[in-house]
């Protein structure tokens, strides 16, 4: 094992400085230099051998005589004739085309887009997610050259045709169809109604690389033509009227005729004109040809066929015959190939999973670990030695019990190094190396400066945001995955970071599909929701048309609600279900205890949230309340039993472990098993579906550019004054 924790304990590094190392720009004879503490605009310019009038032309944002901060990205000309920049004080910065001799030839675009800024964005994100470089942003947007990227700015985009030159492929745009993706089509499903293989769409269509499972409707792809059809035929050109019945919504709509929200008012400016859907209005809503919604998500799942696979191990698989397999998919007759996307029925079962209705193998990985893998991890976290007086153990735990970073970080290291104990038992050497970043940036560079990335599988932590930027970053460079073992909301746009902790949107879906499942007409909902928690209760009403809402009124520190009209509400012919939406620990008491005693043999209610968040743990909560109204709600973990970790846990340490224990052995064990599986986060994550442990699942979703979210979660409910898994 390559951990030492007297090492760990004594460790010291020299604090450096965090350069950011200037990217070239050859085409356009420009460079970019990050200034470091102490730089002069006169050192710099004699460093480039320019004078500093040319800097002060094409660096708007510094003024003569100023001092320089550091990390400030200054531009600087490397071109012979960079001194005439400095005549030209009234002509924006211009790309030279000029091609040197010997140098290569840069590709012209096809065409350009127009793209808005978004909050947060960077160049680097946004080159990433349109696949092209930063400096080809920067040759048709030149303002780029001389001022920072801005929200709502308007960039120009290349579009470049992608062929491997290996390839020669030479595209006759005759014998292609521009295709418009309708809703719930997948590139599995538009693969197999155009009958190639994902690999050969993506070569049509290269943005498609990185991008998610679904597509956007109305979408755009380059698709070979199918015999007999035109670029006309895949168009939706028909319409027919509908008038608003009332308490007509947008959920229902789109459930009606299976059109989105925004589509609808795209085609109905006078619902933005009138403030809303309202009854009477006589809308236009797009009429679907019978053969545009057949081969999609909502009628099929859909698998792709992996080498070395046999049609008999695919009727095993999927539980159907050999007949039944090729009523589904024709071309079967013409023997199977890897990469060819069969169709399979929505309801079917087996020993595969499916996410975003497409097939996933089921792997055991403890079963395909490769013991040759020698995973190399990295635990980035906030143990703050620098505060404690390791001779004062009754002052160490008392601020280990008020410091939530310290409590969360002890606990989650000591459920993983259970986990490498465990990995360890299946005959996989681990090489770890643990530091303390002491919650602080400036130790982040620190560390990170020092330390070579290189190799890594994966880094868990750190757990504050600025740090966990930093980490991110240099870890892309290298190619290697940042976990992060904490609700994370972060503008990073980076395909190496792993979120572990379910967002609270997916947490808040999970729940309202839950209660959908399990609601029928017999149950009256109910939704008391405070001011800060309106957009949760729309969406609510969007999933449960026909909810009655309780207002709550707030006056400086007092928040209550109408008892009576409560109990006007509250129904004795129906089981009342109530969704309680705040983060007022004042609120959920009383409205709780209101339940509770409204709560009786001819009157049935039950309460939910979609956000169980610390005003529901707080000490004056009733739990007899809770477990008397069968609170439900979605969790990131659960209770972790009393399994082989919690015993081989208790052996090591000596007591029972907590959840961050449990949570730490979960994320780390799970990391693991995927790096003894292909030693990388990222192709393990493609292949694998959802994983679960003690107390916690996992199952990484890819979005866009932005990273792996988890969508896993679990409904708990309080019953018998436990909490038990409702599902």
């Amino acid at each position: 094992m390559g951990i030492n924790m007297n090492q760990f304990f004594k460790v010291s590094l020299t604090l450096l400085l965090f350069v950011f190392v200037g990217c070239k720009v050859s085409a356009q004879k420009f460079t970019t230099h990050a200034v470091k503490k102490g730089e002069t605009l006169e050192g710099i310019a004699k460093q480039y051998r320019v004078d500093a009038q040319t800097i002060l032309k094409l660096n708007k944002e510094v003024k003569r005589g100023d001092e320089l901060r550091a990390n400030t990205i200054l531009v600087i000309p490397k071109d012979s004739k960079a001194k005439a920049v400095a005549a030209q004080s009234t002509r924006k910065v211009e790309s030279p085309t000029v091609q040197k001799e010997g140098e290569e030839e840069q590709e012209e675009p096809v065409g350009f887009t127009s793209y808005r800024v978004k909050k947060k964005e960077t160049l680097y994100s946004i080159a990433k997610r349109f696949h092209i470089s930063e400096e080809a942003i920067k040759k048709y947007n030149p303002d780029l050259y001389s001022s920072q990227l801005k929200r709502k700015m308007t960039l120009k985009i290349p579009k470049y045709r992608r062929v491997k030159p290996e390839e020669e492929v030479v595209i006759d745009e005759s014998n292609f169809d521009t295709y418009k993706v309708a809703p719930k089509e997948t590139r599995w499903s538009i693969a197999y109604k155009y009958g190639i293989t994902v690999d050969s769409m993506v070569v049509l269509n290269p943005e498609l690389a990185g991008s998610n499972d679904y597509l956007a409707v109305g979408q755009e792809l380059k698709l070979p033509k199918i015999a007999g059809s035109t670029v006309e035929n895949q168009q939706t050109q028909l319409y027919t009227s509908y008038t608003v019945p009332p308490k007509m919504n947008f959920f229902q709509l789109e459930q009606k005729f299976g059109v989105k929200s925004d589509e609808i008012v795209r085609l109905n400016p006078e619902i933005t004109e009138r403030g809303g859907l309202k009854e009477g209005m006589v809308i236009r809503i797009p009429e679907k040809k019978a053969n545009s919604g057949v081969i999609n998500t909502d009628n099929y799942n859909f698998y792709e066929v992996k080498p070395k696979q046999t049609e008999f191990s695919l009727t095993r698989k999927f539980g159907v015959s050999y007949k039944e397999l090729l009523a589904l998919n024709p071309d079967l007759a013409q023997g199977l190939k890897a990469g060819m996307i069969l169709k399979l029925p929505k309801d079917q079962e087996g020993n595969f999973e499916v996410r975003n209705s497409l097939v996933l193998d089921k792997i055991n990985l403890v079963d395909s670990i490769d013991v040759q893998n020698k995973p190399k991890l990295m635990f980035l976290l906030p143990f703050r030695l620098d505060k404690l007086d390791l001779n004062d153990k009754e002052r160490v735990a008392n601020i280990i019990d008020k410091r939530n970073s310290l409590k969360y970080s002890l606990g989650l290291y000591s459920g993983a190094l259970v986990a490498i104990d465990s990995i360890a038992d299946l005959g996989i050497s681990v090489d770890v190396k643990t530091f303390d970043n002491e919650l602080k940036l400036e130790r982040t560079k620190e560390i990170l400066q020092k330390e070579n990335l290189s190799g890594y599988g994966a880094i868990i932590g750190p757990l504050d945001l600025p740090s966990m930027k930093e980490t991110a970053l240099r870890a892309s460079g290298k190619k290697v995955s940042l976990v992060a073992p904490i609700p994370a909301k972060s503008d990073l746009s980076l395909p190496n970071v792993f979120f572990s902790y379910t967002s609270d949107e997916v947490l808040r879906d999970h729940m309202i599909e839950y209660v959908q499942g399990k609601r029928n007409a017999e149950q009256h909902v109910i939704i008391i929701a405070d001011d800060k928690n309106k957009k949760v209760k729309e969406q609510l009403l969007l999933g449960f048309p026909g909810a009655d809402t309780l207002k709550v009124t707030q006056e400086e520190k007092n928040i209550a609600i109408d008892i009576e009209k409560l109990t006007e509400l509250l129904s004795e012919e129906s089981d009342n279900w109530v969704f309680v939406e705040t983060d007022n620990f004042k609120l959920v008491s009383s409205v709780s205890s209101i339940l509770n005693s409204m709560n009786t043999k001819d009157r049935k209610v039950r309460m939910f949230t979609t956000n169980k968040n610390n005003a529901f743990d707080n000490e004056v909560i009733s739990n007899s309340h809770l477990s008397n109204l069968h609170f439900t709600y979605p969790s990131v973990y659960k209770i972790g039993s009393n399994d082989s970790f919690s015993k081989r846990y208790e052996k090591r340490f000596g007591s029972t472990p907590d959840r961050y224990a449990v949570r730490g052995f979960d994320l780390t064990f799970d990391i693991l098993l995927k790096l003894a599986y292909k030693n990388n986060m990222v192709e393990a994550s493609k292949l694998i579906g959802e994983t679960e442990y003690s107390g916690s699942k996992f199952d990484y979703e890819k979005e866009g550019a932005s990273g792996y979210f988890n969508q896993s979660s679990y409904i708990l409910k309080f019953e018998d004054l436990r909490i038990k898994q409702a599902e």
